[in-house]
Formats: C-alpha cells, sequence, structure tokens
C-alpha cells in the first residue's frame, strides 16, 4: 500500500533528523541526537493529546530538525545570543518542514499552519502552539530532566524549572506531575513550583 503523505512527511523528517552527527546513548544504544528527540516528540504529542491534528503532529516531529546545522556558539553567550539563536533555528526548522511539506504535495494553507506552531506563535493564546509548548517541557522533563539536574546546582535546576513551568498549561502540570522522577528531581521540582 502506497504511504499517503502524512507517512511520507514524517519519513522525510526522520530521514533528515538521522543525518544528525551527535550521538545520544539511551536504553544501551546510540541514536542521532535529534532523530530520537523528534520521536520522542512525537511519543509525547500522542500521549497528551491522541486526537492531535495532522499539522500538530508533524510540527512536533520537527519541532528541532536539522538543529545541529546552526551552532549555539555562532552567537554571543549571553541571554540575547542565546534568544537570537533560538529565533534563528525555528525559521530554519519551518523553512526546512515547509520545502518537505511542498514535496509531498501539502497545500501552502496546512504548510503555514505547520510553520505557525513550529515558531511556537501566540503560545497562551493559540491552543496547538500551547499544545507543541507542553509537549517539548513534558520531553524534557521526562526524558532528559534528570541529566541536566545532575551537572547543575540546585539554584540553577529550580530556575530553570521555574521557567519551565511558567511556560505550560494547567493540562502540562497535571501531566508533568504524572512523570517517575528520582526522589531529588521531584523534591526540586516541589520547590519550585510550591
Amino acid at each position: 500500500m502506497k504511504p499517503t503523505r502524512f507517512e511520507t512527511a514524517i519519513a522525510l523528517i526522520d530521514k533528515k533528523n538521522s543525518e544528525d552527527p551527535n550521538v545520544y546513548h539511551a536504553c544501551g544504544l546510540d541514536f542521532p541526537k535529534e532523530l530520537l528527540y523528534s520521536q520522542r516528540m512525537s511519543q509525547k504529542l500522542l500521549q497528551f493529546k491522541p486526537d492531535a491534528s495532522r499539522a500538530l503532529q508533524i510540527a512536533a516531529r520537527a519541532q528541532h530538525i536539522c538543529r545541529w546545522k546552526i551552532a549555539r556558539d555562532e552567537y554571543p553567550m549571553d541571554r540575547v545570543g542565546y534568544l537570537k539563536w533560538r529565533e534563528t533555528l525555528k525559521k530554519m526548522h519551518a523553512e526546512i518542514t515547509a520545502d518537505i511539506l511542498k514535496e509531498v504535495g501539502y497545500d501552502g494553507e496546512f504548510i503555514e499552519r505547520v510553520s505557525f506552531l513550529i515558531n511556537k506563535k501566540l503560545i497562551k493564546k493559540n491552543e496547538e502552539s500551547q499544545t507543541i509548548e507542553d509537549v517539548v517541557c513534558l520531553v524534557f522533563l521526562d526524558y532528559y530532566f534528570e541529566e541536566f539536574a545532575a551537572k547543575h546546582e540546585d539554584e540553577k535546576v529550580i530556575d530553570i524549572l521555574q521557567k519551565t513551568w511558567v511556560k505550560m498549561s494547567e493540562e502540562g502540570h497535571a501531566e508533568a506531575l504524572k512523570i517517575n522522577y528520582s526522589e531529588r528531581s521531584l523534591a526540586l521540582i516541589k520547590q519550585a513550583i510550591s
């Protein structure tokens, strides 16, 4: 059976992300870092919102597409540099994804919607943009938080948790509290949100 446009788009996003030279070790295996991240985004999205639209599913899968192509150190290592880097990345993610969607035959309106979601526009006002933000935060908390917390002082970890929490919806908060954390992490989370 011929794959659908949607399936082809997902496969092409995965193909791009499988080129990531950075490796992430999980479950005893090495994965291209952004390929693993994108698959975790899809999995978490469907756990959180099983009825997510096709546009939302593609935006989640493409959230970090080819992220390694623009290095953080190409920008000043301060807050302004960080924000500029993030904006440039979002634009690139949206453009690469738009090219894939054109290639598989999606129309302009659908492509614009996906770009809007990749850019996480109108968070707190647009339900699907908020869902993407929630899923980004949930993936961080579920898969990357323990590792991050182990490398940093409690004060910095609490600060990052507070910033993460503010970006999330009430529904996102409820989902985040279902994750299985270590005792230390749970204590830090409780401190951050109290």
